[in-house]
């Protein structure tokens, strides 16, 4: 069974994706152009945003474990001012990665601190928020290409790890399904797949080996499962791209139950 990234590598993620996001915005022609995947927003909205969560989440890692993200950080978010001069936009940008970097690093991966899915699968950790804010970067960074024309594929180390740092955060919820008890299953082209399952027990996800050739998939597991590369997976999962540019078996119809359902309590 494949182990997750180690937090090193987390880190190390953060700052590619970091960096590979600020090549983006310095070659926009105009930081007014819109996001289509972020409606209403610019290109400049798009940085004040991940430089903000940047610096956002640093003073809640530095903070240590508690109930609530500290009110400076909360207070500071909510005043955010950044400059208007590319250049020096830029490098508040790098610096609040760095502040990041610099928190994450000094907390260690064990290290507690609020967040907000502690009903989910991830824990609440320095090291469950590095491996969120790698996709939260990563899936930023597509949507800063897709604005300038250029839209690349996640790498595939940081989205096969991110199809399931998504299902264990953002779907995993002790609320019960609201609708038939099911499954969902991914597979992503590069090897690896996993199970969402919901019922009345809420919704949880597991690894499942990959459907081989020999082996085909229970159809009957599965009532839907959807196939892609690793990077299709979680930009659906983000909501970058449709359904219908993945292939998915089954039942697609409950993919937009899934879309729709607000679980009670995360």
């Amino acid at each position: 069974m494949e182990e997750n990234l180690e937090f090193p590598d987390l880190l190390r993620l953060i700052d590619e994706r970091s960096t590979a996001f600020r090549a983006v915005v310095a070659a926009a022609p105009d930081l007014d152009a819109q996001v289509p995947t972020c409606p209403g927003w610019t290109l400049f909205d798009l940085v004040k945003h991940l430089g903000g969560g940047d610096r956002f989440w640093a003073a809640i890692v530095g903070a240590g474990a508690a109930d609530a993200p500290p009110a400076e950080a909360v207070a500071a978010r909510a005043a955010l001012e950044v400059p208007q001069e590319r250049e020096a936009l830029l490098a508040w940008l790098d610096g609040s990665t760095q502040l990041l970097l610099g928190a994450l690093r000094a907390a260690g991966p064990e290290s507690g601190c609020w967040t907000w899915w502690p009903a989910s699968q991830s824990p609440q950790t320095a090291g469950g928020t590095a491996r969120h804010r790698v996709q939260e970067t990563a899936v930023h960074t597509y949507d800063a290409q897709l604005a300038a024309g250029t839209p690349q594929p996640l790498p595939v180390e940081l989205a096969l790890d991110g199809v399931e740092e998504f299902l264990f955060t953002v779907c995993a919820t002790p609320s019960a399904w609201p609708h038939k008890p099911t499954a969902f299953d991914f597979h992503a082209a590069e090897g690896r797949s996993w199970r969402l399952t919901v019922d009345g027990d809420g919704a949880r996800t597991t690894r499942i080996p990959a459907p081989t050739a020999a082996t085909g998939e229970d159809s009957d597991a599965a009532g839907a499962s959807v196939h892609g590369t690793a990077s299709e997976l979680v930009l659906y999962l983000y909501d970058r791209i449709q359904a219908d540019t993945l292939h998915v078996d089954g039942d697609a119809g409950l993919l937009d139950l899934l879309r729709a359902w607000e679980p009670e309590e995360k």
